[in-house]
């Protein structure tokens, strides 16, 4: 009450204020961040964890709607907390067999999923036009027209394979071992959260429903790998005494993990090292390829799966590396050869697969390395006379790279086709899989997320725009890196006899 009996402003306190509320793990509020632009931006995000330091707390958030690796520690003042929202009491841990489990996962999830499904599936053409599916080998000519044609057109040129794949760990009597297996995020493990069984060949997804906090969280502040320093996207199952510790140094050519300089230089006076263990079967330039067996380098193999983790997520690390090859790439110098990335593959696949996990590190990317990669997995595929396909459902960035690769790849075998006698140049699907050695499913889909088939006088033709020409050769301009075919020693072997391995 006022003098003179008015009535003074109403203020309304909020939810937050009324109550006195306290930001706790489950929250979701805005929260500031910068996007590429550098310019400010509040999207939701998801509290994970609270922790205090030198009197202040901080959160860990995970952006809704964006990848993981933007996860972060913030302070206070980056909180808008007038549109806090608190955990639903619905989504509450579910219990499973009386124990608790984990909290359901970000919607963020089921977004990624749900566009990792819809990619399997060959994109449909525009204005009514109908493919048949599956695409019989019908595609009996080919021709270029260089009129105006609506086309999607080769939209990734430039994109460099960052990560196709994502990991978990399983601990075996306490102890870590570790191999990159797995394609995405759609669960074969029980319900309880542990495989059913071993499988000695081909991968185990990650199952999202036991996906824990601890997991959710990046564990490793800093990584020390040769001259670089590396800021981890993901968790990654490095034993929990070297978590806490601000820097984790690793060996550039073993990989064994250190906890301190010191330690590391010590190590460096005793590690003989200046390669990846196993055999060289390329090199051109500064550029190499050794090939690792996960039986004969394990430790190696479980160093290398463990860096990988870093930066892959949702797939599982399996109980050992015996099932797998390591095909490391690196970049020679004066001081030895410096790991670049690397794929794994299985060294017998029933589902044709000729990758299992593919990392080019973060200071390596967007350099055309990745590309080179993809083309080094079909290279020993031609080799070894198959054709090869990486697992799936591919990550979003592993979709992006490989549907660059593929798109590149046709459109330069399309592209150097001759005409006989005036006529139309003919190809068919299984020429193309059989020259590049890229599965028949793969050929299709890219020809039809490059929207280049089309129904015409009851055949199948495949036509090229002037658009998709000129940025085809635009992206091959900006292609350096290739793989030489010469340069390649390789002799494949015959996994199924098991006194190989």
């Amino acid at each position: 009450m006022l003098a003179g009996g008015g009535r003074g402003p109403i203020i309304k306190k909020g939810p937050y204020e009324a109550q006195n509320l306290e930001v706790i793990e489950g929250c979701r509020l805005p929260v500031l961040r910068k996007n590429q632009e550098n310019e400010d931006e509040w999207p939701l995000a998801e509290i994970l964890s609270v922790k205090e330091v030198a009197s202040r707390k901080l959160y860990y958030v995970h952006y809704i709607d964006f990848n993981k690796r933007l996860d972060e520690w913030v302070t206070p003042d980056r909180l808008d907390l007038k549109k806090l929202q608190l955990p639903k009491k619905e989504a509450k841990t579910p219990t499973k067999n009386g124990l608790p489990g984990s909290r359901p996962s970000s919607p963020e999830r089921d977004v990624r999923k749900s566009l990792d499904l819809s990619l399997q599936t060959p994109t449909a053409p525009p204005r009514g036009k109908t493919v048949p599916t599956p695409v019989q080998n019908h595609f009996t000519s080919f021709t270029h027209v260089t009129g105006d044609i609506t086309s999607i057109g080769c939209q990734n040129t430039e994109c460099t394979c960052c990560c196709i794949m994502g990991c978990r760990t399983k601990c075996i009597n306490g102890k870590r071992k570790a191999n990159c297996v797995g394609t995405d995020e759609d669960s074969q493990d029980s319900s309880d959260g542990i495989p059913s069984a071993p499988r000695m060949t081909g991968s185990l997804v990650s199952d999202r429903s036991h996906d824990d906090i601890i997991t959710r969280m990046k564990n490793i502040d800093c990584i020390e790998l040769g001259r670089h320093r590396l800021k981890p996207w993901y968790f990654s199952p490095y034993p929990q005494e070297l978590t806490a510790l601000p820097i984790l140094y690793l060996c550039e050519f073993c990989l064994k993990y250190l906890k301190s300089l010191k330690c590391l230089q010590r190590h460096l006076t005793k590690c003989n090292l200046r390669h990846p263990p196993g055999n060289e079967i390329y090199r051109k330039g500064t550029i190499s390829f050794f090939e690792i067996d996960g039986r004969k380098n394990k430790t190696y193999s479980q160093n290398l799966c463990l860096l990988a983790k870093c930066f892959l997520d949702h797939k599982t690390l399996y109980y050992d590396t015996d099932p797998f090859l390591f095909y490391v790439m690196t970049e020679y110098d004066s001081k030895g050869f410096h790991i670049v990335g690397y794929f794994s593959k299985e060294k017998e696949s029933t589902e044709d697969y000729n990758v299992a996990c593919i990392l080019t590190l973060p200071p390596y990317q967007r350099r055309g390395y990745g590309k080179l990669l993809i083309e080094f997995s079909y290279e020993l595929s031609k080799v070894e006379g198959k054709t090869g396909t990486p697992e799936k459902p591919l990550s979003d960035l592993g979709l992006l790279s490989y549907r660059s690769y593929w798109s590149q790849t046709i459109l330069e075998i399309l592209m150097d086709l001759k005409s006989d006698n005036g006529e139309r140049p003919q190809i068919t699907i299984n020429e193309i899989s059989e020259i590049t050695s890229v599965k028949k499913e793969d050929v299709i889909s890219t020809l039809q997320y490059l929207n280049l088939i089309n129904y015409y006088k009851g055949q199948y033709i495949l036509t090229l725009s002037e658009d998709i020409v000129e940025g085809h050769e635009r992206a091959m301009h900006k292609r350096h890196l290739r793989i030489d075919p010469k340069c390649l020693h390789f002799t494949p072997k015959d996994w199924s006899k098991r006194g190989k391995w």
